[in-house]
C-alpha cells in the first residue's frame, strides 16, 4: 500500500488537498490522467455545496472516509463524478476531479470520447474524465491508493508550480458557488470550460 499522509490532513484543509492533488495521475482501464483542475468540497457544516452538509447519508457514507477512497456519483441520470475523499477518517471532505490531460491510452480514450474534437477535450471536465478512464458507480468506495481498486493515484513526474496555481469560483453548484475552491493549472489547455451559475428566476404567476 503507497502511503499519501497529506490525504489525511485535517477536513477543514481540504483546499490545500486539492491544490496538492494538481499534477498527480490518477489511471485505470488502460488510460492514465494528469489532473490539471480540481474542485473541494468540506463535509464540517459549513460548506452548503458538500453532498455531506447534511450529515451521512446512505449515498454520501464514503465522504467520511478513510482518506484516498473513492467518492463516485451520478448526474442527470447518466454521468459520474469521481472525487477522492480527504481528511481524518469521520468527518467527511472530498476533492472533485474536474479535468485533466490524458498522458497515457491516447487511443483507448479516442475511442471511449468519440465526440471529443481534440485531444484536449478528452477529459475536460468531470464526466469525460470518468469516460475516458472507463469508471463508473462500481468505482465507489474503492481506494486509489492500495492498488487493490480500478483506480490508482501517482505521484506528479514534475511538481506544478505554485505560482501556477490559479483558484476561483466553483462550477454547477447552486449554494456556496463564489467560494474560490476550484483549482487548475492556469494556462493548461485542458482545464474545463468555466460557466458561471445562474439562479433560476422564478416565474409570477
Amino acid at each position: 500500500m503507497t502511503d499519501y499522509p497529506w490525504l489525511r490532513r485535517p477536513a477543514a484543509q481540504v483546499d490545500r488537498a486539492a491544490r496538492d492533488l494538481l499534477g498527480w495521475r490518477i489511471g485505470a482501464h488502460g488510460v492514465t490522467v494528469r489532473l490539471t483542475e480540481v474542485e473541494a468540497y468540506s463535509g464540517l457544516g459549513q460548506d452548503p455545496a458538500s453532498h455531506a452538509h447534511r450529515g451521512m447519508t446512505g449515498r454520501n457514507e464514503v465522504m467520511f472516509g478513510p482518506a484516498g477512497t473513492l467518492y463516485v456519483y451520478q448526474i442527470y441520470g447518466m454521468h459520474f463524478c469521481a472525487n477522492v475523499v480527504c481528511g481524518e477518517a469521520g468527518v467527511a471532505a472530498a476533492v472533485l476531479l474536474r479535468a485533466g490531460e490524458v498522458v497515457d491510452g491516447l487511443e483507448l480514450a479516442r475511442s471511449r470520447r468519440t465526440a471529443a474534437r481534440q485531444d484536449r477535450d478528452l477529459a475536460a471536465g468531470p464526466a469525460k474524465l470518468m469516460q475516458v478512464l472507463a469508471l463508473d458507480r462500481a468505482a465507489n468506495g474503492t481506494s486509489v491508493v492500495d492498488g487493490n481498486g480500478p483506480a490508482v493515484l501517482t505521484p506528479p513526474a514534475a511538481e506544478v508550480r505554485p505560482g501556477s496555481v490559479t483558484a476561483g469560483p466553483r462550477v454547477g453548484v447552486t449554494s456556496a458557488h463564489d467560494v474560490p475552491w476550484r483549482f487548475w493549472i492556469d494556462g493548461d489547455p485542458t482545464v474545463s470550460a468555466y460557466r458561471r451559475h445562474t439562479p433560476r428566476v422564478r416565474k409570477v404567476p
